[in-house]
C-alpha cells in the first residue's frame, strides 16, 4: 500500500505529532514517458501526471496538508474560492476531516466535473455575481473572521504539501533541464520551486505557459485575471532563468490534442504546459518535464466542443464497419 505523502515527506513538512493526517491516497503520482511529444519536440519529454491523484488533480497535494493543520487548529470549517480543481479537492478531505466546506465559484465559470464533485461530497456552494478574483477576496475576508481555514493556495501549508511533487522527479528522474507548468494562480509554480531547492540538487528552468485571455480562457482552471502569487513566481523565473509564455486557446487545445496521442486525458488548462513546451528551440537530449495537473473527466463539456459527435447507426455489421471507415 502506498505510503500517505504527509508519512513519507514528514521530516519535510509542517506537522508535529498531534497533527492528525488527512489523507485519501494522494501523491506518487505517475511519471510518464512521452515518445511522440519527444519526436515532436527534439528532446526527452516526461509527463508529471498529477490527474492520478485522488480527486482528479494537483490540488490534493496541498489539501492534504492544509485539512490535516486545520483540525490540528480546530477551526469550525474551510472556505474556498476556486474555478473548480480546489473546490474538488477541498470537499472531498474537508469530509474524510469531517469539517464543513464553503466553495465560492465565479458565476458561470466552473466545469461540470468539478463543480459534480464538490456538491456530491457535501459541499455548500455557493456561486458569487462576480469574477474568481471577487470571490477570492471575500473567502479572504471570510477566513480572517477566524471561524473558517482559507484552503487556497495563499495558505502556505497547501505550498508546502504541492512541494512534495518535485521531490518525485527529483527521485525518479533527477533534475530535468526544463520544467513547464500552466500558470494560473501561480500557487503550483511557487511550490515546484520550492520543493527543487529543497531537494538540493539544482534548478530546472522554468516555463510556465499562461492564457492570453485569462479571464476568458477555455481553459477554466487557469481562467485567473490577477495571479495571487504573481511576485513569489517572478522571483522563481529570475532564479530559474525562466520564462512565461502567452498562448492562445488555439494553440493550448492543439496541445490538448497532442496529448491524446500520448494516451493522456486532461483538461484543458493542463496542456498549457505542453503547448509552453511546444515553444521551446529544438535540442537533443534536452529533458523536459511537462506537468499535466488535472484529469480530462474535470471538463467535460470541452471534449463535446473540441471532438467530433458520436455517429448514429443501425446494428449490422456492414453498416458498423462502413461508419468506422
Amino acid at each position: 500500500m502506498t505510503q500517505p505523502l504527509a508519512e513519507r515527506y514528514r521530516e519535510r513538512l509542517p506537522l508535529t505529532s498531534e497533527t492528525p493526517i488527512i489523507s485519501l491516497g494522494e501523491g506518487s503520482t505517475p511519471l510518464l514517458a512521452a515518445p511522440r511529444l519527444s519526436e515532436a519536440l527534439g528532446s526527452e519529454v516526461w509527463l508529471k501526471w498529477e490527474g492520478a491523484n485522488p480527486t482528479g488533480s494537483f490540488k490534493d497535494r496541498g489539501m492534504t496538508i492544509a485539512l490535516s493543520k486545520a483540525l490540528e487548529e480546530g477551526v469550525e470549517a474551510v472556505v474556498c474560492a476556486s474555478t473548480g480543481n480546489t473546490a474538488a479537492s477541498a470537499a472531498a478531505y474537508a469530509a474524510r476531516a469531517g469539517l464543513p466546506a464553503l466553495i465560492l465559484q465565479p458565476a458561470g465559470a466552473v466545469a461540470l466535473g468539478k463543480l459534480a464533485q464538490a456538491r456530491a461530497l457535501g459541499a455548500r456552494v455557493l456561486e458569487v455575481r462576480g469574477s474568481f478574483d471577487e470571490a477570492m477576496t471575500a473567502a479572504r475576508e471570510l477566513a480572517a473572521r477566524g471561524t473558517h481555514a482559507l484552503v487556497n493556495s495563499l495558505n502556505l501549508y497547501r505550498i508546502e504539501g504541492q512541494k512534495t511533487a518535485a521531490f518525485e522527479i527529483v527521485e525518479e528522474l533527477g533534475v530535468p533541464d526544463v520544467l513547464t507548468l500552466p500558470y494560473g494562480g501561480g500557487g503550483n509554480t511557487r511550490a515546484y520551486f520550492k520543493g527543487f531547492e529543497e531537494a538540493g540538487a539544482g534548478l530546472p528552468r522554468l516555463v510556465l505557459g499562461e492564457s492570453t485571455s485569462r479571464a476568458t480562457t477555455v481553459a477554466s482552471a487557469i481562467r485567473i485575471a490577477d495571479p495571487v502569487h504573481a511576485k513569489e513566481v517572478e522571483q522563481a523565473l529570475v532564479r530559474s532563468n525562466g520564462s512565461v509564455v502567452a498562448l492562445d486557446d488555439d494553440a493550448i487545445i492543439d496541445a490538448w490534442r497532442l496529448l491524446a496521442h500520448e494516451e493522456v486525458f486532461c483538461e484543458p488548462a493542463s496542456a498549457a504546459s505542453v503547448a509552453a513546451a511546444m515553444t521551446l528551440p529544438q535540442k537533443s537530449g534536452h529533458r523536459v518535464v511537462c506537468v499535466i495537473t488535472g484529469h480530462g473527466l474535470k471538463d467535460p463539456e470541452s471534449v463535446t466542443r473540441l471532438t467530433p459527435p458520436p455517429l448514429q447507426v443501425d446494428p449490422d455489421p456492414d453498416a458498423i464497419a462502413d461508419a468506422a471507415r
